[in-house]
């Protein structure tokens, strides 16, 4: 069994895009990692009204809802509850280097960015910044207001890369999946996964 610092956390909030979350997690999965997935309470109400999947309520069944749906080693996908201090993800001697928040509310973000930790997403993210780890931040929100300006280039500032959801149409999309395929592959190249989700910039398929 791999490290848990060797793994990678991915955060869901409830910022509008689901589908952005839903095919990061098949793709890293598919990409033999190891997962440590945290939902915010608000993604659990965002994830069925945008993709028709209706998420029990209980940590547990919710936990293994994600499993069937997602099928993977019994330890590589990992769901900690919101307030599981003793999960790996809550401590610098043992948290994976690398996490996503897809997608990442404005609310996250603020918190995120003045150090707040009332939460393990939270906590996760803190700790992935003073460890010196890759914290990638997908913001799905417009238009921005000077406050998510601000809290964005903190975080930059920091080391963490803001990467909005905002597909290109270069390749060209011929459908919704395309567009989401777009930015889950700028996801997967800042972490360093190989991936064939799509058509580069001057590549001859384009």
């Amino acid at each position: 069994m791999s490290s848990p610092r060797d793994a990678i956390t991915l955060a869901i909030t409830g910022a509008s895009g689901a589908p952005y979350a839903l095919r990061l997690l098949e793709c890293l999965l598919a990409a033999d990692q190891t997962v440590y997935l945290l939902l915010s309470d608000a993604a659990r109400v965002v994830i069925p009204q945008e993709t028709g999947w209706a998420l029990p309520d209980d940590h547990a069944s919710l936990a293994e809802a994600f499993r069937q749906r997602f099928p993977a080693d019994a330890d590589r996908l990992h769901l900690p509850a919101s307030k599981d201090w003793f999960s790996p993800v809550a401590s610098g001697s043992n948290a994976p280097r690398r996490m996503v928040v897809c997608p990442c509310s404005m609310g996250t973000l603020a918190a995120i960015a003045h150090g707040m930790s009332d939460n393990l997403i939270e906590r996760a993210a803190d700790v992935v910044i003073k460890e010196r780890g890759k914290l990638l931040l997908v913001p799905r929100e417009t238009p921005f207001s000077v406050i998510h300006l601000e809290n964005m280039a903190s975080l930059a500032r920091l080391g963490a890369v803001i990467l909005p959801a905002a597909p290109g149409f270069y390749q060209p999309p011929h459908n919704v999946t395309d567009l989401v395929d777009f930015v889950v592959a700028r996801i997967l190249d800042q972490l360093g996964l190989a991936h064939t989700l799509g058509p580069r910039w001057g590549d001859s398929a384009i």
